[in-house]
C-alpha cells in the first residue's frame, strides 16, 4: 500500500532554502530590533524553526541581539553586505557622478557615510580641487556625537533606541568644541530633526566644519548621509549652510538610485 505523505503544516510553507534570506529581509525592513515571536508571525514560520534560523544568523554574524537580549538587529556581516550592495559598480558610477557635480558646485569635498556599530563609516568621497583639504579616506570611521553625519544619524533614531545607544556611547572630546554633555547633545539632535540637516562646528577636528543631510529609503528611513566639509580658512558653518540646497538636491538624486 503506497505511503500517504503527511499534510503540509499551515506554517513552514516558505521554501527552506530562502527562509534565512527572508528573515534578513524582514529584519532590514523593520528598521528596529525585532523579537523572534514577531519574526515568526511575520514569516508564518513555527517558533522552533525561527529560533534555529536566528541562532544560525547570529552565529554567522548576520544578526546580533539587541540590549534586551530578546530582539535582533543587523550584525556586522549584514551591514557589510548592505554597504557592498550600495557600492555595486553601476550604482557607484551614477553616485560618483552626482557627488562630483556637488563637489564642483560647492567647491568642497563631499562624503557618503553609513552608520556602523560604533561610528559612521565613509563609503565614498569626492575631493575638492583646492590643495588645502582634509584627508579622511574611504573606510574611515568617525564618531557619532561630534560629526555632522553622526549627529544626522542619531537624530533619526527612535527615542528608545537613541536612549540605549547613548547609554554606552562615550562622548569623548576630540576638540574643545566637542559636545560632552548628554543634554546638550539631545538639544542639538532635536534642532537637527527640525531643520533637516546636521552641523559640525570644529567638533571633530579643529579647523574643520561640516554639514550633512540624510539619504532616505522609500519608507523615509535614513540609510546613509551626504555631507560636505571644509577648512575654516575657506568656510564657516554658516557659509556651508548657505550651500544646503545643492546638498539636499544631490541627496534626493542619490535616494532615487536605491
Amino acid at each position: 500500500m503506497p505511503e500517504v505523505a503527511p499534510a503540509p503544516d499551515s506554517k513552514g510553507q516558505v521554501p527552506p532554502n530562502v527562509r534565512l534570506l527572508l528573515l534578513l529581509e524582514e529584519v532590514a525592513r523593520r528598521g528596529v530590533p525585532v523579537s523572534s515571536t514577531a519574526l515568526a508571525e511575520a514569516l508564518d514560520l513555527p517558533k522552533a524553526t525561527m529560533h534555529r534560523l536566528l541562532a544560525t544568523a547570529e552565529e554567522q554574524g548576520f544578526l546580533q541581539r539587541d540590549a534586551d537580549g530578546r530582539s535582533f538587529g543587523p550584525g556586522h556581516r549584514m551591514r557589510k553586505l548592505a554597504a557592498n550592495t550600495l557600492s555595486s559598480q553601476r550604482i557607484r558610477t551614477e553616485r560618483l557622478f552626482i557627488m562630483r557635480h556637488l563637489a564642483a558646485t560647492v567647491g568642497e569635498t563631499c562624503n557618503l557615510a553609513a552608520p556602523g556599530r560604533s561610528g559612521m563609516i565613509y563609503l565614498d568621497r569626492v575631493e575638492t580641487h583646492w590643495p588645502l583639504r582634509i584627508q579622511l579616506p574611504i573606510g574611515t570611521q568617525v564618531p557619532f556625537h561630534c560629526t555632522a553625519s553622526g549627529k544626522m544619524y542619531l537624530s533619526s533614531l527612535r527615542s528608545d533606541k537613541l536612549e540605549r545607544l547613548l547609554g554606552w556611547l562615550e562622548l569623548d572630546a576630540h576638540t574643545e568644541h566637542s559636545i560632552q554633555d548628554e543634554r546638550a547633545l539631545l538639544a542639538d539632535l532635536e534642532a537637527t530633526r527640525k531643520r533637516g540637516f546636521a552641523t559640525d562646528n570644529e567638533e571633530f577636528m579643529a579647523g574643520m566644519v561640516a554639514v550633512a543631510v540624510p539619504i532616505r529609503d522609500t519608507e523615509g528611513r535614513l540609510l546613509t548621509t551626504l555631507s560636505i566639509h571644509a577648512p575654516t580658512q575657506r568656510h564657516s558653518v554658516e557659509s556651508l549652510v548657505a550651500d544646503i540646497a545643492p546638498l539636499k538636491d544631490a541627496a534626493q538624486q542619490m535616494a532615487a538610485l536605491i
